[in-house]
């Protein structure tokens, strides 16, 4: 194994994934640390963790594939991610890091929904972390089996060693630092994922003699992969776009927003964080549609991604660089992986830890115990998610294709609403969690209209948590007060 670069290559990049956990150790010193990195995270790591933890595997594999076979009329969804997340951070990033530390110092969502509403019962707290428990822990379970596929396929492993290898070096370095490790490997692996997809395509134009040649040889062999409408109707269309509105209400995207250092940072953050999409999933787009041109013009290795599409980033990476290059690159999808595994066995380590043990169980814990109860709760996800992980086949995994949009709907609605609406209450944001989740949980059983669920599901959240709050009594003073606050803040810092 040693022999080979691009073994060396991954090694090297976990050795420092990991070196970069005991670095962060140093630095967490509380249990706001742990979770939330002591809400110190400037504009540009707030911006390039926001990025690698929402974007998995599929960015350099399952989107490149897709295009790869069809064209670019599959690059709808990146437009829709591009717009969503542009408009989350327009929307919600400001409002929300300011209404977090002022409703208590909130530092989960559950925490935020509870202390935003001042319920009582703590029936947000209980239905949103079991919601974030539910799908996360099937999230997870998904991230380490596309580690251990990207370690089996690339060093011919058997899959239950690719599954102890690929899932211990992100397990450690989030069991040491924490949201500092998590963050600061993040800003790491986005930028490897930039650089890796904007010089490949670039590569591919080279070799197949520029823009202007390789789009034609695309119009001459196949012409319908040049048109943005080949094989997609209107609802198609709109359902790709609509993958935006997922963005409000994920979880291990929105506490970024909550850990940045101040609501100062949030517009150079939302440049850096929109131009980093823009590169990334144009790079991927290119990859898919110059990588179609480039092996019609080399038959010879065309079949080294006949049988697996999703192959071709790899493939190209291995016949254009030079071994220790292509290493690197391909390290960027393990970069894919591990920041989004990361990031979400935190989110589930934090649910557990604030939401339950600190809430119900140990509301007066010291800080050292609830840091270590966190550290636990970590492994305890990850053994969870590698005997699901464990049988690759499981349908629970199946899950994972609606999950984006359930916590879209069950959680969009909620936080975006209540960030900008006064008079939303309580009974108002649990008939918009209960409507948006069950909405798509039905809708995507019988697949009415072809239309993507999460668009049903926001809209009868939505209308749900008015109606809600409308039969529901005016909020108290204290949360009126303490809306105020945030609004009166925002404006005054003057950020757009």
């Amino acid at each position: 194994m040693f022999s080979n670069p691009t073994a060396v290559t991954f090694i090297g990049y976990l050795i420092v994934m990991v070196g970069v956990g005991v670095f962060a150790y140093y630095y967490t010193r509380s249990y706001t640390d742990f979770i939330l990195g002591g809400r110190s995270l400037g504009g540009f790591v707030t911006a390039l963790s926001v990025g690698a933890s929402d974007m998995s595997g599929w960015l350099l594999m399952g989107l490149p594939g897709a295009v790869f076979l069809f064209g670019v009329s599959q690059s709808w969804i990146a437009i829709g991610l591009i717009l969503g997340s542009w408009l989350n951070w327009r929307f919600a990033a400001a409002r929300l890091r300011v209404y977090t530390e002022k409703a208590h110092n909130s530092l989960t969502l559950p925490d935020y929904l509870t202390h935003r509403f001042e319920d009582k019962s703590n029936a947000l707290r209980i239905i949103a972390s079991a919601v974030i428990l539910i799908f996360f822990t099937i999230y997870c379970a998904s991230g380490v089996v596309a580690g251990a596929r990207l370690f089996e396929n690339t060093f011919h492993m058997e899959y239950e060693t690719a599954l102890i290898i690929g899932a211990a070096a992100t397990i450690l370095y989030v069991f040491i630092g924490g949201f500092l490790a998590v963050s600061w490997t993040d800003t790491i692996q986005a930028a490897i994922m930039c650089v890796a997809l904007v010089v490949t395509p670039i590569a591919v134009m080279y070799d197949a003699g520029g823009f202007s040649a390789t789009t034609a040889r695309l119009a001459e062999i196949n012409p319908s992969m040049l048109n943005m409408m080949e094989g997609q109707t209107v609802i198609g269309v709109i359902s790709l776009l609509a993958w935006g509105l997922g963005y409000f209400g994920q979880p291990h995207i929105l506490v970024r927003f909550m850990a940045a250092k101040s609501i100062k940072v949030i517009p150079n953050a939302r440049r850096v964080a929109t131009l980093w999409m823009l590169f990334c999933l144009a790079g991927a787009v290119g990859v898919g549609f110059f990588g179609a041109a480039y092996f019609s013009l080399h038959p010879d290795v065309a079949g080294l991604v006949k049988e697996n599409h999703e192959r071709v980033f790899i493939v190209l990476s291995s016949l254009l660089f030079n071994p220790w290059v292509a290493g690197l690159l391909m390290s960027a999808i393990l970069a894919a992986v591990m920041s989004t595994l990361s990031c979400q066995l935190l989110v589930c380590s934090s649910t557990l830890t604030q939401d339950f043990y600190r809430s119900f169980l140990r509301p007066k814990a010291t800080q050292r115990e609830l840091v270590w109860v966190g550290r636990a709760m970590v492994l305890a996800i990850s053994v969870v998610s590698v005997w699901m992980a464990s049988d690759p086949s499981s349908l629970v995994l199946s899950l994972v294709s609606y999950a984006w949009a359930g916590f879209g709907a069950a959680f969009g609605p909620v936080i975006l609403i209540s960030l900008w609406w006064k008079r939303m209450t309580r009974m108002g944001a649990l008939c918009g969690m209960v409507v948006g989740a069950a909405t798509v949980l039905i809708w995507n059983h019988f697949a009415w209209f072809g239309l993507y669920e999460i668009i049903p599901g926001f809209l009868f959240a939505s209308i749900a948590i008015y109606l809600g709050s409308m039969l529901d009594r005016k909020p108290d003073d204290e949360v009126a007060e303490t809306f105020d606050a945030v609004e009166a803040e925002v404006k005054a810092a003057g950020v757009r």
